[in-house]
């Protein structure tokens, strides 16, 4: 069953500013993170911990914000897209403190999420993105990276074939969705 995206405004008339927008965009990419990474256990991949999960969660959020950060590059000015981005980022980052402390306790979780987003921001940097979308090196990193994490066990060793070829191609798609609606 596909996740319904929210990505309506209540009042379409009111204008919304970029922190505003932000804030909706990671509700609803914290969401589809978690839809692909219960997708995967769904389709018999093994966590072990639930570090293991909040780690692949982390993964699809930085991926989101890459591609967030593509589609605005194309469409807005530079402070802007900036702005978005930052403010964006900010807030994935308040999800994954608070909800790392309700399963993993005490630590500054925020922190190693902003830490993990520059380095992949970095290497995301050096793959394609077009018109049409992530190219298909964009999408194998995310499945790289998920790998990774999961392991190359016998439940796990498919992964990637997963995430590539079904679950970042479905998140492009509903991103991009959001995006048009909530900038509407």
């Amino acid at each position: 069953m596909a996740l319904r995206i929210k990505s309506h405004w209540y009042n379409e008339d009111t204008a919304r500013s970029l922190p505003e927008i932000a804030s909706a965009l990671a509700y609803n990419a914290w969401r589809l993170a978690m839809d692909k990474a219960i997708t995967l256990h769904g389709e018999q991949f093994v966590y072990e911990t639930d570090e293991q999960r909040l780690d692949v969660i982390a993964e699809y959020l930085i991926f989101q914000i890459q591609l967030v950060d593509r589609i605005a590059h194309q469409r807005m000015e530079q402070a802007d897209r900036q702005q978005l981005i930052t403010a964006l980022a900010r807030r994935l980052a308040e999800h994954m403190q608070e909800n790392s402390l309700e399963l993993l306790g005490n630590g500054e979780h925020d922190k190693l999420f902003i830490e993990r987003l520059n380095l992949r921001a970095q290497e995301y940097a050096e793959l394609g993105f077009s018109e049409e979308g992530p190219s298909y090196p964009f999408m194998r990193h995310l499945g790289y990276e998920i790998q990774q994490i999961m392991g190359s066990s016998q439940e796990n060793r498919w992964v990637i074939d997963q995430v590539m070829d079904k679950d970042a191609p479905e998140v492009y798609q509903q991103l991009k969705r959001m995006l048009r609606n909530l900038f509407m």
